[in-house]
């Protein structure tokens, strides 16, 4: 292990907002870029890539990813970003477009390097005081675990917060049908690892080169329907943004030897198998270990997770289950390398 190098491992944070105003239909797509990138420098990250389609619009960042909707917001930083940072602008932002946060979702790994991560996200119970302290009243069913696994270096950190006015009234701000698979691998195949890196000097510029990386590697081929926004950083690492109808895909990859680390986050619906899907995705990488924190109203997609990840020689190492007032349930699987 390298005494220190880029955290791959992601924080996650997603804010649901409702109003009754005719406009909410564009909702937070009405912000303007400038408003979006002060936002981001509260987090110390940038937009290095863009697409948009009738749903919602998708950033390739810096260090990650954002997806803005016209009542939701997904942002997903790794390396030493301040995520939680954004919270207040964006909640800021609501309140001048008749918004009201109606949920928020917190979730993350386990840092590789936590020594090196700044504040609030020094430890999850500074992450739960700065979350406590920033969110309105309102959100006042709250939780906050830690899922534990069999490997003490993988556990899955959750927070959540919702409306007791909307749960009261059984108004859910998540779609019962959809739900949302968080893939971390670690430990990745050398060779694979390698065509992650770009050559001294390639003459291309982040998106042509992420276009290539995208083909080379097979991960156009994951959902061949979806729109990807890739991006290749120099002289290593990358980032794609997938969109296809109103669902996203996300990969992120930190390929250096010793901490090398790569994510596959998408959204998935119960009517359809995710195992494909999965499996491609792992298959990019063959990691030595990968967790899957799923988010769903069924603990049932543990049996299609371990059906798209154990013919891939992974051993199932443990499974823990939780359940959320703002999250549904959290099912957090962890399978290694045999």
């Amino acid at each position: 292990m390298a005494v220190s190098g880029f955290e791959g491992f992601e924080k996650r944070l997603e804010l649901n907002f409702s109003g009754d105003d005719p406009a909410i239909e564009i909702g937070f797509r009405q912000l303007d870029f400038q408003s979006l990138e002060k936002v981001l420098h509260a987090v110390q990250c940038t937009v290095v890539s863009a697409v948009g389609n009738q749903y919602f619009d998708s950033y390739v960042l810096s260090e990650s990813s954002l997806f803005v909707y016209p009542t939701k917001i997904i942002i997903k930083t790794c390396g030493t970003t301040q995520l939680l940072k954004s919270i207040p602008p964006l909640l800021h932002h609501a309140a001048t477009m008749d918004l009201k946060i109606c949920a928020c979702r917190y979730t993350r790994g386990n840092f590789i390097f936590p020594e090196e991560q700044p504040y609030p996200h020094t430890s999850f119970e500074e992450e739960i005081v700065y979350l406590e302290d920033n969110l309105p009243e309102n959100l006042c069913c709250r939780k906050a675990s830690v899922m534990p696994s069999k490997l003490s270096s993988h556990s899955w950190h959750v927070f959540s917060a919702r409306d007791q006015s909307q749960m009261a009234m059984h108004k859910s701000p998540y779609d019962d049908q959809l739900y949302t698979v968080e893939v971390c691998m670690t430990g990745l195949d050398r060779v694979l690892a390698r065509k992650f890196f770009r050559l001294p000097n390639d003459g291309k510029n982040g998106d042509s080169a992420g276009k290539e990386m995208s083909e080379s590697t097979g991960i156009c081929d994951i959902n061949p329907n979806a729109l990807i926004c890739d991006f290749a950083f120099d002289p290593c690492g990358y980032s794609m943004n997938g969109i296809d109808g109103d669902r996203y895909s996300t990969i992120h990859v930190t390929p250096e030897d010793g901490f090398s680390y790569a994510s596959f986050e998408c959204v998935a619906s119960i009517y359809n198998d995710i195992v494909e899907v999965l499996n491609k995705a792992v298959r990019v990488f063959l990691p030595t270990t990968v967790t899957v924190a799923t988010t769903c109203t069924s603990h049932e997609v543990r049996m299609q997770v371990a059906k798209a990840i154990e013919p891939l020689g992974m051993k199932f190492q443990s499974c823990t289950v939780d359940d959320f007032p703002a999250a549904q349930s959290v099912v957090f699987q962890v399978f290694t390398g045999r």
